[in-house]
C-alpha cells in the first residue's frame, strides 16, 4: 500500500514541532533543565511531559506484544479518531464510511473536518453487509470505520467480513476495539502486520476505569503511526494521565477481577431481564451493556429517571426502535435496576 497516495498533501510536506523534551530526552539525568521555560519550582508536575510517552509505551508494548514504534496514544480515542481524519481527508473532497448504528463520533468528526459521511447501514442482525460497503466506495473515500464489539448494539462484527473489506478496500480500515476487553473474541492488534491498511483504536476507559483520565491507544503500522506522531500536539499526554495508565496497567490482577465481575453481572442483568413482560427482546452482548427492546421505550426511560435510574434511550438509532442500552453497573446498583424495573407496570 502507498500511504503517500491516502495522505493530504500538506501532511506529507509538513514538518513536525520539535519540543524542547523532543530535543534533550534524559529527564532522570542529573542535569539543570533551563530549555523548556518551565517553573523551575518542583511540584510533581512542574515539568513538561514526556512527548512520546516512553515508559507508558514500553509497557503497554510487553503486554500487547506490540512494538512500541506502532503505538500512538492520544488525548481519548476521540483525539486518535480525529488524528486519523486529519491526516488522510482532504477537506470538501474526500469521504468515509460509517455503519449505523455505530459509534457517533465518526459523524461528529466527518462533520468537524468537512468530510462526507457515506453510511452504509448494518444489517438488522448489527452485521456488515460487505457487497453494499464496497458498492458505496467512491475513488475519494479514504477511511472505513467499523466498531466491534459494536456500540450500540453490544455484537462483534463477523471476522470473515472484515477481512474481505481489508482486502478489498483500497483505503484505511479502523477497528474501535474500545470494548474488546469483555470479550473472548481475539484482537485485531495482532494482525496488523498482516494488514498495511488496517488500525485498531482501544481505550482505557472501559475495561481499566480510567475514562476521567483520557487516554486512547492506536495500534498501526510503523509507518501509519510516524505520520499521526507528525501532527499530533507535542504533549497531549499529560503527566497525571501517564502517571494514572501506569498505575493501572500494572494491577493487571485488579482490572481482571473487575472485569470477571462485569461480565457475571452482565449475564444475570439479561437473564433477569427476561422476566419482565414489558421487555421483548434481549440483544446478545459482548460489551460492558446490554441493548434491550421494550414496549415503549420513551415511556421507561421516563418512569426509570423519576425513580433514580439512568439508562440510555437509543430509539432514535437505526434497527433500535424502542430500545434502552444499559450498562453495567456494580453488583449494588444491578440489583437496584432490577428492584426498580419490578415497580413498572
Amino acid at each position: 500500500m502507498n500511504l503517500n497516495k491516502l495522505l493530504r498533501k500538506n501532511i506529507l510536506q509538513m514538518k513536525p514541532y520539535s519540543s524542547a523534551r523532543d530535543e534533550y530526552k534524559d529527564l532522570e539525568a542529573n542535569m539543570v533543565f533551563l530549555d523548556a521555560n518551565e517553573n523551575p519550582f518542583n511540584s510533581a508536575v512542574n515539568r513538561y511531559p514526556d512527548p512520546q510517552q516512553t515508559a507508558l509505551k514500553t509497557l503497554i508494548s510487553n503486554q500487547k506484544n506490540v512494538p512500541t514504534n506502532q503505538i500512538l496514544l492520544g488525548n481519548g480515542s476521540d483525539e486518535v479518531l480525529d488524528l486519523i481524519f486529519r491526516a488522510f481527508c482532504e477537506p470538501n473532497q474526500d469521504s468515509i464510511i460509517s455503519l449505523p448504528p455505530t459509534y457517533g463520533m465518526y459523524n461528529v468528526l466527518a462533520n468537524l473536518n468537512a468530510i462526507e459521511n457515506i453510511q452504509v447501514p448494518l444489517a438488522s442482525n448489527f452485521e456488515l453487509e460487505v457487497d453494499k460497503i464496497l458498492a458505496n466506495v467512491k475513488t475519494n473515500t479514504k477511511l472505513l470505520f467499523i466498531c466491534s464489539p459494536n456500540n450500540p448494539s453490544g455484537n462483534t462484527v463477523d471476522c470473515a467480513a472484515i477481512e474481505q473489506l481489508l482486502s478489498a478496500f483500497n483505503g484505511l480500515v479502523v477497528i474501535d476495539e474500545a470494548y474488546i476487553d469483555f470479550t473472548d473474541e481475539t484482537s485485531w492488534t495482532e494482525r496488523i502486520n498482516s494488514y498495511p491498511n488496517l488500525i485498531v483504536t482501544q481505550t482505557l476507559s472501559k475495561a481499566y476505569g480510567l475514562a476521567g483520565i483520557r487516554l486512547g491507544i492506536c495500534y498501526a503500522s510503523q509507518e501509519i503511526i510516524a505520520i499521526l506522531n507528525k501532527i499530533k500536539p507535542p504533549y497531549n499526554i499529560n503527566t497525571l494521565t501517564q502517571d494514572a495508565a501506569l498505575k493501572a496497567l500494572e494491577n493487571k490482577n485488579k482490572v481482571a477481577d473487575q472485569i470477571k465481575t462485569i461480565l457475571q453481572e452482565r449475564n444475570r442483568l439479561a437473564k433477569a431481564l427476561e422476566t419482565y413482560s414489558f421487555v421483548k427482546k434481549i440483544y446478545p452482548s459482548e460489551a460492558n451493556f446490554i441493548l434491550i427492546k421494550v414496549d415503549d421505550a420513551n415511556k421507561r426511560y421516563d418512569e426509570l429517571i423519576k425513580k433514580g435510574i439512568v439508562v440510555r434511550n437509543r430509539s432514535s438509532q437505526l434497527h433500535c426502535e424502542n430500545c434502552l442500552r444499559i450498562s453495567v453497573g456494580t453488583p449494588s446498583e444491578n440489583t437496584q435496576l432490577l428492584t426498580k424495573l419490578k415497580t413498572l407496570k
